[in-house]
């Protein structure tokens, strides 16, 4: 008798915890490189950076670092940095997690404070108070 594999998740975006757990490790790798401050760089060595989250593909072969310098300012500067640095790295990310192939990365912007900032914004409006007194 064959059984059906359920499947838990939210649709084909959703990541198995194997993700999960290889990205969380690599996010911890790269903070902790950054904040030791083991990458030589004049930019990075002038930014406090933190990585919020590593999203990485199904078959674990590729990184995306979403990256966030303290305070928003110099993004694109800290962006080229770290593209500057990949090779340094992929290198140390290799030597620091356990995986079969070290992935390749990628490096974006964070931008879900740029999101919440907007969601506020449009919940401070006037049509979506006068909305939610109509609730009440």
């Amino acid at each position: 008798m064959r059984h059906r594999k359920q499947r838990n998740d939210t649709g084909p975006a959703a990541a198995s915890q194997r993700q999960l757990r290889v990205g969380e490790l690599i996010r911890h790798a790269v903070s902790d490189m950054l904040t030791r401050g083991e990458v030589h760089d004049p930019v990075l060595e002038g930014h406090l950076v933190t990585v919020p989250e590593v999203r990485m593909t199904a078959d674990l072969r590729l990184a995306t670092i979403y990256v966030m310098p303290l305070g928003g300012k110099d993004e694109n500067e800290v962006i080229e940095a770290l593209n500057r640095n990949k090779r340094f790295l992929r290198g140390e990310i290799a030597h620091r997690v356990n995986l079969k192939f070290a992935p390749e990365i990628r490096f974006r912007t964070d931008e879900r404070f740029d999101e919440a900032e907007r969601i506020e914004k449009l919940l401070r409006t006037p049509a979506v108070r006068r909305d939610l007194k109509g609730d009440e």
